[in-house]
């Protein structure tokens, strides 16, 4: 059964009975010109494991081509089979008294602390930089950045060892405390007058003109690591929680597709509801109480969420570690290469190799069936005469670094496969950026006054995560019924069209900005603030950016959310936490790009022989940003047609459900 493209909308095809499943035969290019009697079949009936080992007792393992007899009904312990904190199996009675929603809302409130937190940080730690650091504004938004950038691209260590040994639990457990001591630490440095520079006569034209005492290096040296310490702890969290919670629901159960979509909806609402106390309650602390009591919150909601995730411990599902994935895929790359030049119509060609009867190779993994992509991994699995060796007392053994079974060539087939897709987002994270910066840079030149509400310039962020909060509060009740009238899809729209969605959206928004930032730099030019470019101009409303905000917001909602959802379901079982950590990963190069780009554009813009200014300039009444934000608009376009390029050229995994043997087309 071929799988269905990623972009049509088609209601999946009937399941097919185990009676109706013929064994499926495994092609390759070059297998076409065998004989019928060269072939090699693999049985279909793909059973999970909870075991990894590559030897076995003779007579339970054959290579393809041997017949394989049907499993019996307790063999089918699925490698995907839940077990609790001390790695057994749970058992039938008590599976309905552990996971599901109860579980997933401790999840939920360990991310709304996270998310508080990383946000906490992001929106205040440049000013405490400046203000209190006495750090140039230029290398405190730079440290800022790099702490953000580091934070989520090197999210892969947090999947790699929540994959590979410690399982998502421990994973959490060892990083989330190390997010509350790098955040304990942070409330020290701002607590305990040593560890700043001397403030005396420092006012704000000594700071602009940078008159104050700087920090002294071991002063300096103390803030990153308590910062960097910061960002090592989410970079572990940020690939396991959504995959954790996502393990609290049974994916053998009826009704799961439509539960996994709400959890990942109302973990981004969870997301969303901690940026919204960062941008409001923290900034309202840090301008009323102080630096201490601003990063002295977010510890102690830290500390809050930890005790309440560990509360949570009896009820949680946990998987089981599969192994090193890196080693997986080396020995798969390994394996193909030294053997590129055997050919499947070799004399020696025995077949494609997999292990026999219910269980998979890779602990905590389901069988994986074949597919025919990138034929040239397959070499990994071609198993020759010689392959197999003598093992004292336990029959055969492979050499895994020479032969691979079918399910770990297709572990690292589906890796590949997926690559594409959080690399398109990359874009949308490089408008998120510059949105952060460049908004907040014109939002100081706007009136942010209605009535008698005065909202702060560094609260203007909150407007995204409003319209989001508002979006996916009503999502099921708007969205998603029209989308399934119009389409006919169960959920309104697969995976795919809902990031390709998102990504329309940010063309939309980042094209706005530009039109109203021409708008804006127009209107300044014209009634005298070409040089008071951080005065506000009472005629103009800050709140012409809420439409730029609520476009952006709407573009995270579809994008961000369907992503998670689509890498944790086609990600392979064993290495699901490393799919999650490519979101992160695709994020935190957002962020980089975004810096190189504006360095990009201010060394190419910039003539100062010529008094022309940067598009980038520091007065933002002679930059352009306006054409920056076009600039975007144009990368952003060319992102989405690339985009639907790849989407309409994925295919999603066909499973084999471990308790009926019956494959299921993923939609």
């Amino acid at each position: 059964m071929a799988p269905a493209s990623a972009m049509e909308l088609e209601a999946p095809p009937p399941p097919v009975t185990p009676a109706a499943l013929p064994a499926k035969e495994i092609k390759s290019p070059e297998v076409s010109a065998l004989s019928s009697l060269q072939r090699k079949k693999l049985g279909a009936h793909f059973m999970d494991s909870d075991e990894r080992r590559f030897p076995t007792s003779a007579g339970t393992r054959t290579p393809l081509g041997g017949g394989y007899e049907p499993p019996s009904a307790a063999a089918a312990a699925a490698g995907t089979t839940p077990v609790n904190i001390r790695g057994q199996p749970i058992a039938a009675a008590d599976l309905p008294r552990t996971g599901g929603w109860v579980a997933a809302f401790f999840i939920f409130g360990n991310e709304v602390a996270e998310r508080m937190a990383y946000f906490g940080l992001s929106v205040n730690m440049v000013i405490f930089m400046f203000k209190v650091m006495h750090r140039p504004f230029t290398s405190s938004a730079n440290a800022v950045n790099n702490f953000l950038g580091i934070s989520q691209a090197s999210s892969v260590l947090g999947g790699f060892l929540a994959d590979a040994y410690l399982g998502r639990y421990w994973t959490i457990a060892i990083f989330t405390t190390l997010y509350l001591l790098g955040l304990i630490a942070l409330t020290v440095s701002a607590t305990v007058p040593a560890l700043a520079p001397s403030q005396s006569g420092c006012d704000n034209l000594a700071m602009l003109l940078g008159a104050c005492a700087p920090a002294a290096p071991w002063q300096m040296a103390y803030l990153e690591t308590a910062l960097y310490v910061t960002a090592l702890g989410a970079a572990g969290i940020r690939p396991c929680v959504s995959s954790f919670g996502a393990d609290q629901f049974d994916e053998r159960s009826p009704g799961y597709k439509r539960r996994l979509d709400r959890f990942f909806n109302l973990f981004y609402l969870a997301v969303t509801v901690g940026a919204i106390a960062a941008f409001t309650a923290v900034v309202y602390i840090q301008m009323h109480r102080g630096w201490a009591a601003a990063f002295g919150t977010l510890a102690l909601a830290m500390g809050a969420s930890n005790a309440l995730f560990f509360a949570g411990t009896p009820l949680y599902r946990h998987r089981l570690p599969g192994g090193s994935p890196l080693t997986r895929v080396a020995q798969v790359l390994v394996a193909a290469f030294r053997k590129r030049n055997a050919g499947f119509g070799s004399g020696g060609f025995v077949g494609l190799y997999e292990v026999a009867g219910a269980k998979s190779a890779v602990r905590g993994s389901a069988k994986i069936e074949h597919t025919d992509d990138f034929p040239w991994l397959d070499k990994a699995a071609l198993q020759l005469d010689g392959d197999l060796l003598a093992g004292a007392g336990e029959g055969e053994t492979v050499d895994p670094w020479r032969l691979c079974t079918v399910t770990q060539v297709e572990e690292v087939k589906i890796l590949l496969r997926l690559l594409p897709v959080p690399a398109c987002t990359v874009m949308l994270s490089v408008v998120l950026t510059e949105f952060l910066t460049l908004s907040v840079q014109q939002a100081y030149t706007l009136n942010t006054r209605v009535a008698a509400l005065h909202l702060p310039v560094t609260c203007m962020p909150v407007f995204p995560c409003l319209a989001i909060f508002l979006i996916l509060a009503l999502y099921y009740q708007t969205f998603a019924p029209l989308a399934r009238r119009l389409t006919g899809h169960p959920h309104g729209a697969s995976q795919l069209q809902r990031v390709g969605l998102g990504l329309f959206f940010s063309v939309l928004s980042v094209a706005w900005a530009g039109v109203f930032e021409r708008y804006r730099r127009g209107y300044a030019v014209r009634h005298g603030y070409l040089a008071l470019f951080l005065t506000p101009m009472p005629d103009l409303s800050a709140y012409w950016l809420l439409i730029q905000y609520c476009l952006i917001g709407v573009a995270e909602v579809f994008c961000l959310v369907a992503l998670l959802e689509f890498l944790y379901q086609e990600a392979p079982d064993a290495m699901r936490s490393v799919g999650s950590a490519y979101a992160a990963v695709a994020g935190g190069l957002g962020c980089f790009l975004a810096s190189a780009l504006n360095t990009a554009v201010d060394a190419a813009t910039r003539d100062d022989a010529a008094g022309r200014p940067s598009w980038l300039a520091q007065n933002i009444n002679v930059g352009r940003f306006d054409y920056l934000y076009w600039l975007l608009a144009v990368l952003s376009t060319v992102n989405l047609l690339v985009f639907v390029f790849v989407a309409k050229r994925y295919k999603y995994r066909v499973r084999v459900d471990a308790q009926a043997t019956t494959p299921v087309n993923k939609q």
